[in-house]
Parts: structure tokens; C-alpha cells; sequence
């Protein structure tokens, strides 16, 4: 009971010290890896930043875990995200793979109850990033996408163009169809 507080003074400056040595790698790396490891995650990122996160926290409070040891694995963590976002950018199929894909979960004025139900999303809160966007009517909109990255995407209803010839069919929206 008597640790509640304070164990020793050895103990907490390594902790002092491998936090900072940690923070400063952590802030480096995310700096030279580019803005995917902060941007909105899809869940491959999301698990990757999660892990640096614990390989980090682990890396100061275990005593067991040599900082060294630590770095190694976060380093590693980044390369390997490094990796496979570099060959999923040049392989379709691998992107598919590892990225969910964007669904249409709302068309033309219709929820679509299946998608929604399997993305596990409900009408609230598709209405929710409607009118987060300012959407004011379903008729103002041709669809709803959720995204990779847990998104909702708001495609506004095409306006009304005589001069138009083009399919009506927003071009985002015919790969998802």
C-alpha cells in the first residue's frame, strides 16, 4: 500500500527519461512518415497508430523493455505501414484487400436498410452529417457515402444544366453502383 504514490526516485526519472526520448521519436517519425499516419484513419492505420501508442506506453513504464527494444518495434510498426500503403497505392487488388471499401447508404431519396444495417449505421446519424453539411432536405440529396475511413459523404443532387447531355449519375458515385 505504501507504493500508492511514489516507489523511488530511480524509477521515476526513467520514467521522466523514456518519456521524453519516446515523445521526441514518436513526433519524428509521424513527421517523416507524412500526413497518412494523422490523417483520418481508415482501420488499418487506426490499428497501426493504436499499436505505436501501446509499444510506446509500454516502452516507458516496463522496466523490462529496454528503450532501445521499444524504439526497434515502433520503427518497425512505421516501416511496415510505410510498406504496405506504398504497395497498396500500386496494387488495386492488395488495396482492396486491406481498405474497406466506401457503400452507398443513402440514394436518391431512399436509406438503404441492408448497407446501413451491415455497416451498422443508423438513420440518425446519416441525418446527423446531413445537416452537418447544412442539408436542409433528402431531396437536396443524391446519395450518402460512408466512406473507408468511417465517414459520411454528402453527395449533393446534381443541379439542373439544359446544356448537360452527361448522365445525371454523379461520376463519384458510378464506381460504388
Amino acid at each position: 500500500m505504501d507504493m500508492i504514490f511514489f516507489d523511488n526516485i530511480d524509477k521515476l526519472g526513467r520514467i521522466v527519461l523514456t518519456t521524453v526520448m519516446v515523445y521526441v521519436l514518436i513526433v519524428l517519425v509521424t513527421k517523416v512518415s507524412g500526413k497518412r499516419s494523422t490523417s483520418q484513419l481508415n482501420n488499418f492505420d487506426w490499428i497501426v497508430t493504436v499499436m505505436i501508442g501501446s509499444l510506446g506506453a509500454s516502452t516507458i513504464l516496463l522496466k523490462d523493455i529496454p528503450f532501445i527494444e521499444g524504439v526497434s518495434s515502433i520503427l518497425m510498426l512505421y516501416l511496415l505501414q510505410f510498406l504496405v500503403t506504398k504497395y497498396a497505392s500500386v496494387s488495386p487488388q492488395f488495396s482492396n484487400f486491406i481498405l474497406s471499401e466506401p457503400r452507398i447508404v443513402f440514394y436518391q431519396g431512399q436509406f438503404l436498410p441492408d448497407t446501413m444495417r451491415s455497416e451498422r449505421l443508423t438513420r440518425q446519424e446519416i441525418e446527423c452529417a446531413m445537416r452537418s453539411q447544412g442539408v436542409n432536405s433528402f431531396d437536396d440529396v443524391e446519395a450518402v457515402v460512408f466512406e473507408s475511413d468511417a465517414k459520411l459523404t454528402i453527395i449533393p443532387k446534381p443541379t439542373d444544366d439544359p446544356q448537360s447531355t452527361e448522365s445525371t449519375i454523379s461520376q463519384t458515385i458510378k464506381p460504388l453502383m
